[in-house]
């Protein structure tokens, strides 16, 4: 690591923390006892959803949890629980180690974990993912779930 004061190669590590965007370390320059800091973060590759009608789309957290929360609306479920969900399905497509992720992998992924919390929030979410046409629809989920 080059001082930024005087461009000398070595360093020491005085501190080191967690932080938000990574690892927070302060150095010193063995040569000009000039102190500064420096940030370690983990680059994460880009993930692509590849979509129903082909298209491909760069993976985003904020649309998976949009939808999440969005089924779970006004029922008994802690925020806590719901992360725990967004986070599980994240953490299952970036295990896989795959650049393209269909999007009916995710999509079934996310109804088994809702299913297993709240069966309200899980139709909601297959209204949607299934893309229901009518009250038949809703009525051959319904009898699965029973």
């Amino acid at each position: 690591m080059d001082c930024p004061y005087c461009k000398h190669q070595e360093s020491k590590v005085t501190n080191k923390r967690k932080c938000p965007e990574g690892v927070r370390r302060r150095r010193e320059c063995l040569k000009c006892k000039k102190r500064f800091t420096t940030y370690e973060k983990i680059c994460i590759e880009d993930l692509f959803i590849i979509k129903k009608d082909g298209t491909r789309q760069k993976f985003d957290r904020t649309k998976l949890s949009n939808g999440i929360n969005r089924a779970f609306e006004k029922r008994p479920v802690s925020q806590e629980v719901i992360e725990t969900i967004i986070d599980d399905v994240e953490s299952t497509i970036r295990k896989k180690g795959k650049k393209e992720i269909n999007s009916s992998f995710i999509g079934e992924l996310v109804m088994k974990k809702i299913k297993k919390i709240d069966n309200v929030a899980y139709i909601r979410f297959a209204s949607v993912y299934r893309d229901f046409k009518d009250i038949n629809d809703f009525k051959s989920e319904l009898q699965e779930i029973n």
